[in-house]
């Protein structure tokens, strides 16, 4: 099991600037968390919600994630991963450049590695972090999801 990294301080922050910080637990994406995704979007394309036909004609052999739901989940990694100590809220505040090398089939474990890139202090006691997100697939050759994602902290 990973331990939840707790930044001590905006300076904590800017020390690691730079450096890996975390690789979170493995998280089973099946195929229930794949239909209520569908669900929630209006995304039905079949190969991510008919297991028998993605059986039958997928060259992936079964059913696979939504690209953005595996994107998603970078929320639910760094929020159990990540702290700071201080800091009122964080927020998202986007993505520069999101690409997806390899699908999630639907049963595979995935988990995320958790880089930052930069730390920017901004007015109003906020803080801006750059991060690279690489999602990995367990036993896969290639990442499910790379992302540079920005997200600031409110102290």
């Amino acid at each position: 099991m990973s331990r939840k990294v707790i930044f001590q301080s905006q300076d904590d922050l800017q020390r690691h600037a730079g450096q890996d910080i975390t690789t979170t637990d493995w998280l089973v994406v099946d195929q229930s968390r794949i239909q209520l995704f569908a669900d929630a979007t209006g995304d039905q394309q079949w190969i991510h919600t008919d297991p028998v036909r993605a059986k039958a004609e997928s060259p992936y052999g079964t059913t696979v994630a939504h690209g953005f739901l595996t994107l998603s989940l970078l929320a639910e990694f760094l929020q159990s991963s990540i702290d700071c100590k201080g800091a009122r809220m964080g927020v998202n505040y986007g993505l520069n450049k999101v690409r997806f090398p390899a699908p999630v089939r639907s049963g595979d474990r995935i988990r995320c590695h958790v880089r930052l890139e930069a730390v920017e202090p901004l007015p109003q006691q906020t803080v801006q972090m750059t991060w690279t997100a690489t999602i990995e697939i367990d036993g896969g050759d290639k990442p499910a999801c790379v992302a540079e994602m920005l997200s600031r902290w409110y102290f």
